[in-house]
C-alpha cells in the first residue's frame, strides 16, 4: 500500500503542474513563462522544417502547375513510349522468327527434305506419353502419322495423331521413343532411345564399334524417318566385357524445352544425304607449339648428311 499510495501522490503533482503550465500559457499569450519554451523549440525545428519545405517545393509547384492540357500531353506520351516498347518486342519476335526459318529451311535444303513449317502450340503430356508438342497443322496442310519432325538444329520427333488443323509430336527425349540411328562417316547401326530429363541412350548394334565422345549420330533411313537428320553427339561410352552391343549417352542437338517453329517432313529426299545436314564442328584454336632450343652448331665434317647434300649440289 505504501508504494500505491507514493504512486497516486506522484501522478496527482504531475497532473497539477500540467494544469498549471496550460493555465499560465493561456493567460500570458506570447509573453507567458511558456512561450520561451515554444521559441526554443522554434529555433531548433524551424530549420530543419524551412529545408524539408523548400526541398520539395518545386515538385509541388510542377504537378500543382500542370493543366489539364499539360496532364493529357503526359498521358499521350506514357502511351507513346509504350507502344513503342510493345513494336519492339515485336520486331526483336519477329527477327528471330526470321531467323529460326532461316534455319529450318538450310536444314531442308541440304538434306531436301521437303517440309511443310508449323508452329508450336502447346507442350505437355497427351495420348499417355509425357513429351510431346502440339502443332497448328493437319492433315489438310499434308501431315501424317510417322512422318519426321525437325528444327533448325536437327531432329525433333514424329507425328503420332493428326487431324485437319492440328497434329502431335512425339519428342524424341520421351522414354517411348526410338529411331533408327547410323554413327556419322562410318555404316555402324544403332538405335536412340529418350530417357526424359536425361540424356538419350544410343545402343550401337556392333560390340566391336569404335565410339567415343564426340561423335556425331544421324537417323537411319526407314518406313518413319528421312535419313542424315542429325540427332546429337555421343557424351559417354560404357563398355561392358561380354555385352552384345556398345551403350552410350547421346546430347540431342535440338532443345525441345524450347519449341517454337518446327518443319515436318511430308517428302523424303530420294538419295540418303549421309553426313551433309550434320552442323559444322566449331573451331578450335592450334595449339601453340613449344619454341625448340637453340641446337649446337656441327661443323660440315661431322655431319655426313649435310655433307652428301653439299656435294650432291
Amino acid at each position: 500500500m505504501k508504494d500505491t499510495r507514493r504512486t497516486r501522490i506522484l501522478l496527482a503533482l504531475l497532473l497539477v503542474a500540467s494544469f498549471t503550465l496550460i493555465t499560465l500559457d493561456v493567460r500570458g499569450g506570447d509573453s507567458g513563462p511558456v512561450a520561451a519554451l515554444r521559441s526554443g523549440a522554434a529555433a531548433v525545428f524551424g530549420p530543419l522544417q524551412r529545408a524539408t519545405s523548400s526541398a520539395f517545393s518545386p515538385v509541388r509547384r510542377f504537378f500543382g502547375g500542370l493543366g489539364d492540357d499539360d496532364r493529357a500531353r503526359l498521358d499521350e506520351l506514357e502511351r507513346e513510349n509504350a507502344a513503342q516498347r510493345e513494336q519492339l518486342r515485336t520486331s526483336e519476335y519477329a527477327r528471330a522468327r526470321a531467323a529460326e526459318l532461316d534455319g529450318l529451311l538450310r536444314t531442308a535444303g541440304l538434306g531436301q527434305y521437303r517440309v511443310v513449317p508449323a508452329q508450336v502450340i502447346a507442350l505437355g503430356p497427351t495420348q499417355g506419353r509425357a513429351w510431346t508438342a502440339q502443332l497448328d497443322a493437319g492433315s489438310r496442310d499434308g501431315l501424317a502419322v510417322g512422318q519426321t519432325v525437325i528444327n533448325a538444329d536437327g531432329l525433333v520427333g514424329r507425328v503420332t495423331a493428326v487431324s485437319a488443323g492440328t497434329a502431335t509430336v512425339l519428342l524424341l527425349v520421351d522414354p517411348t521413343f526410338t529411331a533408327g540411328a547410323r554413327l556419322a562417316g562410318t555404316l555402324e547401326i544403332a538405335f536412340v532411345t529418350g530417357q526424359g530429363t536425361d540424356p538419350l541412350a544410343l545402343q550401337v548394334l556392333n560390340p566391336q564399334a569404335p565410339v567415343a565422345p564426340g561423335d556425331r549420330v544421324v537417323t537411319r533411313r526407314s518406313a518413319t524417318f528421312a535419313p542424315g537428320v542429325p540427332i546429337g553427339e555421343v557424351l559417354s561410352v560404357r563398355v561392358t566385357p561380354g555385352a552384345q552391343s556398345r551403350v552410350a549417352t547421346l546430347r540431342p542437338f535440338a532443345d525441345v524445352t524450347r519449341l517454337d517453329l518446327v518443319g515436318v517432313i511430308v517428302e523424303q529426299p530420294r538419295t540418303d544425304p549421309r553426313d551433309a545436314v550434320l552442323p559444322p564442328r566449331p573451331a578450335t584454336s592450334p595449339t601453340p607449339s613449344p619454341t625448340p632450343s637453340p641446337s649446337p652448331t656441327v661443323s660440315p665434317s661431322a655431319s655426313p648428311a649435310v655433307s652428301a647434300s653439299r656435294t650432291g649440289g
